[in-house]
């Protein structure tokens, strides 16, 4: 907190022989007991949410707690890391673990609509012509942090969405299956499986800088060609045609904002890989890259809301490169079988590895007065819970980071018996900065983090 008896206008120049020079931020500009958080030095917070299907081996099969390789052992700030949990013992002081979660807008829905009821906590209307359900926690937070940077946020996948037998049955799958985003009820985001077009619209068309530069000049131009014919439309047309043209107008002036930010960026401190030529086939290197381009997205400003499906639901991706080459989904019908089961366990276990990867370079990367990993909140978990029954109860869910100081962490927090999902949801969106009494089916916030 910085303390000050006076403050300058943040607006204060310094002027003489008839020109004005702008003063950076300075201390004497932050208001007198005023947090750092609520101020223009303050951090900027990146959000993100990774969804990995099929749920994870918990104390809900016949085993018991003998074969629960997701859960911490203990309570509050005693716990620990279980065997899917350890690879992030690093920061085990800045994650959360949550029991009891339940999220009942996905019950009974097999794999339909667990995807997208993950950050919703609203049960779709499958009987809509086309999709509706509800805005999305992600998209939520990126109405109102997201119009800071280039992209508002950024939906990415590691495979090719698995959604054609919800398409052939007709029933509404197609929208809830394959993307964990919805803008509002009716406009769910597609998730970008290929790594070329993720780069593109990260860093600009083109595979080097100079391209990418002359690309941007170029659709900058284009737009100012059409905002002035539009501009000379209006003058000639009715007042019914005039509203439509603005709405247009406001669009196209939404684009040029965006371009002219993805102009502004500051990209000489990082490092940018070569553009990927496309889907890898390597799967795991697939996986890596995703979480590679994220961590660019955040470090340089690009985005600071991200959602990532680690393996597509329902998926029938083999894991030969870690010794499972059974199918993902045929397997994760287990039957209770201990091999099944601890081949999922392996795979689970895979995923939370590269993640932990991640972790560990936000929190390598400098921002400000700490690191990318201190001023992110970062959601990691399933919409499934015992895969072979596709029930909902409980989800495995963690928090990692430090919330840009909101967020304290280092504990496992056994919440009541089926506490609904949407109550960590509005805690997290509060958090943010929203001031909401209810999300969804919440029954309050989520106390103790």
């Amino acid at each position: 907190m910085y303390l000050t008896k006076k403050h300058l206008s943040r607006r204060t120049v310094l002027r003489g022989a008839g020109v004005a020079i702008g003063l950076p931020l300075l201390d004497a500009m932050i208001p007198a007991a005023t947090a750092l958080a609520k101020t223009e030095a303050r951090p900027n917070l990146r959000v993100g949410f990774f969804y990995l299907p099929h749920g994870a081996i918990m104390a809900n099969t016949p085993h018991g707690a003998a074969m629960d390789h997701w859960t911490p052992s203990g309570a509050g700030d005693d716990f620990k890391l279980s065997h899917i949990l350890e690879p992030l013992e690093p920061f085990k002081r800045q994650l959360v673990s949550f029991a009891n979660l339940d999220n009942e807008a996905a019950a009974n829905s097999v794999h339909t609509l667990v995807p997208a009821t993950w950050l919703s906590g609203v049960r779709p209307d499958t009987s809509a012509t086309g999709a509706k359900m509800a805005a999305t926690v992600d998209q939520i937070i990126a109405s109102r942090i997201g119009q800071e940077t280039p992209l508002p946020s950024l939906e990415v996948a590691a495979e090719t969405p698995v959604q054609a037998a919800a398409c052939a049955a007709g029933s509404g799958g197609c929208y809830y299956s394959s993307t964990l985003s919805f803008r509002n009820e009716t406009s769910p985001l597609p998730m970008e499986f290929n790594p070329r077009k993720v780069f593109m619209r990260l860093f600009g068309e083109g595979d080097t800088p100079e391209e990418r530069v002359a690309v941007s000049r170029q659709t900058r131009s284009l737009l100012d060609l059409v905002a002035e014919r539009t501009n000379e439309l209006k003058r000639v047309l009715g007042h019914g045609d005039r509203v439509i043209l603005d709405q247009y107008l406001d669009t196209v002036r939404e684009v040029e904002r965006r371009v002219e930010r993805a102009e502004q960026r500051d990209l000489s401190g990082i490092e940018l890989p070569e553009a990927p030529v496309g889907e890898l086939d390597s799967f795991d290197e697939q996986v890596k890259l995703m979480f590679d381009l994220i961590a660019l997205a955040y470090q340089a400003n690009l985005t600071r809301v991200v959602s990532y499906i680690m393996v597509a639901e329902g998926t029938n991706r083999t894991y030969n490169f870690i010794g499972v080459p059974d199918a993902f989904h045929p397997l994760s019908h287990h039957a209770n079988d201990l091999e099944r089961l601890r081949k999922l366990v392996r795979i689970q276990r895979y995923h939370m590895e590269r993640f932990a990867e991640f972790v560990a370079k936000l929190a390598a990367t400098p921002d400000g007065e700490g690191s990318l990993l201190d001023h992110s909140m970062l959601m990691y978990g399933s919409n499934m819970s015992n895969s072979d029954r596709h029930n909902n109860y409980p989800l495995p869910i963690i928090l990692v980071g430090g919330g840009a100081g909101t967020l304290n962490g280092g504990r496992h927090i056994e919440l009541p018996e089926r506490t609904p999902l949407a109550n960590l949801h509005l805690t997290v969106l509060n958090k943010v900065g929203f001031e909401l009494d209810r999300f969804a089916n919440s029954t309050g916030e989520v106390a103790g983090f």
